[in-house]
């Protein structure tokens, strides 16, 4: 084997072995931040069950998970999947990005290699966005602001992350983007909460309802009409108010009361209750109003981060890419008759895959598409 190549296979799997380390520590981040933790404190990784902090040594990426069969080496509780894909995850893109540089124009530029520096953040910062805004629906502004400022950092440092010379090119790029990301989507979402914001469903005599769990599904029935609980929710993130003349639930009357619920919760009195522990509540109702956001505004400002380094042509791609994956999976789960799974969803992780999407095939994907619609160009 040629000693080019290799020193190509020798960086390839130091950039999976990096990525793989670096996701040890997006672990820690993705666990810790929506829980207001210091990311430094404890400086070691420790058992969530019994808050065992674990030796340097026993804590190696893929590895230590795979011997321990994905349990505690302490009190032997299990340890989630979620660690073990993240590293791996994180490997896989750090080596894609890595590919991607090397193997592109920018390739043959003498210290081309420094661009990998913020494509390896960048999608650090994809991957803690991405799971934890699976489990709380939340995107921190660390990742949002925080990322948005180092990405115009990176952009006014390494201006050829734009195809730039200037490093003042590359960061009038970085805030042009940053600018399209937040102006389209907060655009998008007030646009989305005009349309499709309030709803409400009125009858001039209260009708009964019932709410009752089927299997592992809830469905609601006011009157004659029946309805599944999670088709009535677009996010979790969505309200529903119920405006009741009568209200029986968990061995309590009420008379004239309102209802707050959303798809797992509902507020009723000051007190919040779980619907997952919930079998049956009865009622008459008078009026029904459905509150839902197009977006939360973490997705604007994880717009503006993904902008920021990517630049205004990556935002439009993102944005159209993230829509037709969100409808693929709207589509299928209605299919399968899961649209439960499509509804607890977040927007963050489809912005998250379009991202990555342009960062590895997105000029070559919209060339294709140019290609279909209005053939070959000139001179090719």
């Amino acid at each position: 084997m040629p000693a080019q190549q290799i020193y190509q296979v020798l960086f390839a799997v130091l950039a999976f072995v990096l990525g793989a380390s670096i996701g040890s520590f997006l672990n820690v981040c993705i666990y810790r931040m929506p829980l207001g933790m210091s990311v430094n404190k404890p400086r070691r990784s420790f058992c969530p069950h019994c808050k065992y902090q674990i030796p340097w040594h026993a804590n190696l990426p893929l590895v230590t998970w795979i011997i321990q069969r994905g349990k505690c080496a302490n009190c032997g509780a299990p340890i989630a999947a979620r660690y073990v894909l993240v590293e791996f995850l994180t490997g896989l893109l750090f080596l894609g990005a890595w590919m991607r540089v090397m193997h592109s124009a920018f390739g043959q530029l003498p210290g081309a290699w420094v661009l990998v520096l913020p494509l390896f953040t960048f999608v650090a910062l994809l991957i803690v966005a991405t799971f934890i805004d699976f489990e709380h629906f939340i995107i921190p502004d660390e990742i949002t602001i925080g990322g948005a400022v180092v990405g115009v950092l990176f952009s006014a440092g390494i201006p050829v992350l734009h195809g730039e010379a200037s490093h003042v090119q590359g960061l009038l790029q970085s805030l042009l983007g940053a600018g399209t990301g937040f102006g389209l989507l907060w655009l998008v979402s007030v646009l989305g909460k005009l349309a499709f914001g309030k709803k409400t469903l009125e009858w001039a005599e209260p009708r009964a309802f019932t709410w009752k769990l089927e299997g592992e599904r809830a469905k609601l029935t006011i009157g004659t009409d029946e309805m599944w609980w999670d088709e009535l929710f677009s996010t979790e993130k969505d309200w529903m108010v119920m405006d009741c003349a009568r209200l029986e639930i968990g061995g309590k009357v009420y008379e004239n009361i309102g209802l707050r619920s959303q798809y797992e919760r509902l507020e009723l009195d000051g007190a919040l209750h779980d619907l997952n522990k919930m079998e049956e509540f009865i009622g008459t109702v008078r009026k029904i109003s459905f509150k839902r956001d197009a977006m939360g505004f973490g997705d604007v400002k994880f717009m503006t981060c993904i902008g920021a380094f990517l630049g205004w042509k990556a935002i439009l791609f993102t944005v159209m890419a993230a829509s037709i994956i969100g409808a693929l999976v709207g589509g299928l789960s209605i299919l399968l008759r899961h649209r439960e799974w499509s509804a607890k969803i977040p927007f963050g992780p489809y912005l998250s895959l379009g991202a990555l999407l342009w960062l590895f095939a997105g000029p070559e994907l919209v060339g294709l598409w140019v290609q279909l619609c209005y053939g070959p160009m000139p001179g090719e």
